[in-house]
């Protein structure tokens, strides 16, 4: 424990002050690796929701030093509240979850508050205290929370709502931040996973902005100290994520809380949630804002981020939106007697389920053609392979476990160029295939099949005369797998239902 509290101290005196490549790796994995400590294990899952966090609101409520308040409600009447902890005379607000499908700060933010109820890092956590007086507003928007919307109950966007405060969210917002009159606001939000770092194929994992307040994006003390700590944070960041940090476009939106938060003389940082490959869930992401945000009030607390240059602020990539969760590269297909060679580029859309727990998954193709400039999660390599439409199975099933019991059977129809399969009894409230079939009922009247944007992405690759690959509902399958290691390759993805 001893190493620990030193590897976390010398952590960030480097952070600050940049130690030598190699030790930088040693001193951040120890900080890393200590996460799964505090992470708070019942937020195991994006959409959460307020009587989740108001539960362990009062698990914390009797934390030593932690005095928890109610500071407003929302239109439904869900109460708004805030946690506040440490002596110092700095002044810090974080609120997360403006918009309610954006729970990632959330789940960190309560990360962070086991920390500090911890008996670890006990001097690192005392400089930050005693420096510092902490203020947390988690899930500000709990009524889109409670059905996954960005918007509150009203159908605004709280976050541009800092000017007429028609909304009781924004209103505690602006009434919280005044009576603190903080020194500094982390604005804690996630944003779209198809953002990636400007001219890479790297997501925009964590993106950063310190808002302009004027239309002339002018740099006073507060801006500045600001684009100080993002700085810092990039450092971090960079560490386990090297490449996928994001600088978000800096115009001044008048309305937006964030632009006004920084124009009322609050020290406002942006911090937007991204993307990672194979972290559908958002875990990694959420544990990467729990280190830099822990990292960014010690640097606070100790006034290291003041030694920074703001130009390197600039040098941070801007976000960019050309990434697919699938891109297809160089495929034939076969139009009107003629070959044409096209890139496909797709997203794996979710669709929430009742009760806006979990989702399931309904694909489109988002662009064709030459998507050179574009990049992918997954990118497959489609040259010498062409395009085939998939067929309809003439045999009905009676049921849908009579597709789904036989893995082996889901894969030679596949082989076959089968991608939709006649079922005589789906339940009413069957909403999606769970087998890499989609299934129709027996009246159901096919399509043309049309290769085209908005169109759910469903078809073969074929090569040398074999169907060697399936794309269905925008998920790639190798048909070179066997039955079982098919449907495990298939995971929790879905195919569709047509009635």
């Amino acid at each position: 424990m001893k190493y620990l509290k030193a590897s976390f101290l010398i952590f960030f005196i480097w952070a600050c002050k940049e130690a030598p490549a190699e030790s930088q790796k040693d001193i951040t994995s120890s900080l890393y690796e200590t996460y799964e400590k505090y992470k708070e294990p019942s937020l195991d899952k994006r959409r959460i929701k307020h009587e989740d966090i108001v539960s362990l609101l009062e698990q914390h409520r009797d934390d030593p030093g932690v005095e928890i308040q109610k500071v407003g409600e929302s239109i439904e009447g869900r109460s708004l509240n805030l946690v506040s902890l440490g002596n110092g005379n700095t002044d810090v607000f974080l609120w997360s979850q403006m918009h309610g499908n954006e729970p990632t700060a959330t789940q960190a933010i309560f990360d962070i508050l086991n920390f500090f109820k911890s008996s670890d890092f006990k001097e690192e956590k005392s400089e930050i205290l005693s420096n510092l007086r902490l203020h947390f507003l988690p899930m500000l928007n709990p009524d889109g929370a409670e059905v996954f919307k960005r918007e509150n109950r009203l159908g605004i966007d709280i976050n541009r709502d800092a000017l007429r405060l028609q909304s009781p969210e924004g209103q505690t917002l602006k009434r919280v931040r005044d009576s603190l009159q903080a020194d500094f606001g982390f604005n804690l939000h996630d944003q779209s996973t198809y953002y990636n770092a400007e001219r890479t194929e790297k997501p925009a994992t964590i993106s950063y902005l310190a808002p302009a307040y004027n239309y002339e994006k002018e740099i006073n003390e507060g801006r500045g100290n600001a684009m100080k700590v993002i700085v810092f944070m990039n450092r971090i960041i960079q560490q386990y994520a090297p490449g996928q940090v994001g600088r978000y476009n800096d115009d001044f939106e008048p309305r937006a809380f964030g632009d006004n938060i920084q124009k009322w003389g609050t020290s406002t940082i942006l911090i937007e949630s991204g993307g990672y490959a194979d972290d559908r869930e958002k875990q990694e992401i959420r544990k990467l804002n729990y280190v830099s945000i822990l990292s960014a009030l010690y640097s606070i607390a100790t006034e290291n981020y003041k030694d920074i240059g703001i130009e390197q602020y600039e040098q941070i990539p801007e976000n960019d939106r050309k990434l697919f969760d699938l891109k297809l590269t160089e495929v034939t297909y076969e139009l009107l007697g003629k070959d044409y060679i096209l890139d496909i580029g797709i997203n794996q859309l979710e669709v929430d389920k009742e009760g806006n727990r979990e989702f399931w998954f309904s694909s489109r193709i988002i662009d064709q053609g030459d998507l050179s400039t574009y990049y992918g999660y997954d990118t497959f390599d489609g040259k010498g392979y062409t395009l085939v439409p998939g067929k309809l199975y003439p045999e009905i099933f009676e049921s849908m476990s009579s597709v789904t019991e036989d893995p082996g059977r889901v894969r030679e129809l596949l082989k076959e160029g089968y991608t939709s399969a006649r079922v005589r009894n789906i339940p009413a409230d069957s909403l999606y295939s769970p087998v890499p079939l989609h299934m129709v009922t027996p009246g159901y009247q096919m399509p043309e099949f049309k290769l085209e944007a908005g169109k759910n992405p469903t078809f073969l690759l074929e090569k040398d005369g074999d169907y060697k690959f399936a794309i269905i509902n925008g998920f790639l399958l190798d048909l070179s797998e066997a039955g079982p290691e098919l449907l495990e390759q298939w995971g929790r993805k879905n195919a569709m239902i047509y009635r």
